[in-house]
């Protein structure tokens, strides 16, 4: 209990971000199993969920370790940015590349490869988030995907219908890359800064809306569009 009111904003935000990140390998998921009878799409949606799992697990926390270098967490920090930005600009997205498989070991040979193709971004912004906790880490990635497996369908109805909070998420994401750039080893030996770093947070957060905000006008994106993705 302690664990949990000591670490509760880190695991909210653990839990927000691969919901928000992680709409893609649920999908995935449902199409590669497509193909199975009843029992073996059950069987396959769970093995290629606990594989989803236990590769975001080790792969997150090789990318935690390697954060804890000099300008490591700066370059991470840059790149979430951008992975922030990503999220409020809708792109189509094409169902032909995933095939069907009517083999429960070839579903989840597909669920896994894709997986940690299409996880980086969910590795890096929980890493950042979690600051190298490794029990948060863990902790949050067991709570978190199993969620967006299984729930996939209902959470995209209700970003679907509230697209503010993908907004929320992406603000959330640029402020956790703003923390983690200061806190880098390399940047506040260089700059001389101390926690808190909430000056660096707030100006992640308006530079993801804002840079958002103009790549979108100038594509002619609206809100409108948000809700039909």
């Amino acid at each position: 209990m302690q664990f949990l009111t000591d670490n509760l904003v880190a695991i909210f935000q653990i839990i927000w971000i691969n919901i928000l990140l992680s709409g893609d390998n649920a999908v995935v998921i449902a199409l590669a199993c497509r193909s199975l009878s009843g029992r073996q799409r059950q069987i396959g949606i769970a093995l290629g969920a606990g594989a989803a799992i236990l590769l975001r697990v080790i792969f997150t926390l090789m990318t935690a370790t390697l954060m804890e270098l000099s300008w490591v967490k700066a370059g991470g920090s840059l790149l979430l940015l951008w992975i922030a930005v990503k999220l409020l600009l809708p792109e189509e997205h094409s169902d032909d590349s995933i095939k069907a498989h009517d083999s429960v070991w070839r579903a989840v040979q597909t669920v896994a490869i894709a997986d940690v193709v299409m996880s980086l971004d969910n590795v890096i912004a929980i890493a950042a988030a979690a600051k190298g906790n490794t029990t948060l880490i863990i902790f949050g990635l067991l709570v978190s995907i199993p969620l967006v497996i299984f729930g996939s369908a209902m959470l995209l109805k209700v970003i679907d219908r509230f697209p503010a909070l993908v907004w929320a998420g992406a603000a959330l994401l640029g402020w956790v890359a703003g923390e983690i750039f200061a806190d880098d080893k390399g940047v506040a030996g260089v700059l001389g800064m101390a926690p808190p770093h909430i000056p660096f947070a707030i100006a992640g957060a308006i530079f993801v809306v804002g840079l958002a905000y103009l790549l979108r006008r100038r594509r002619g994106i609206g809100m409108a569009d948000d809700e039909a993705h």
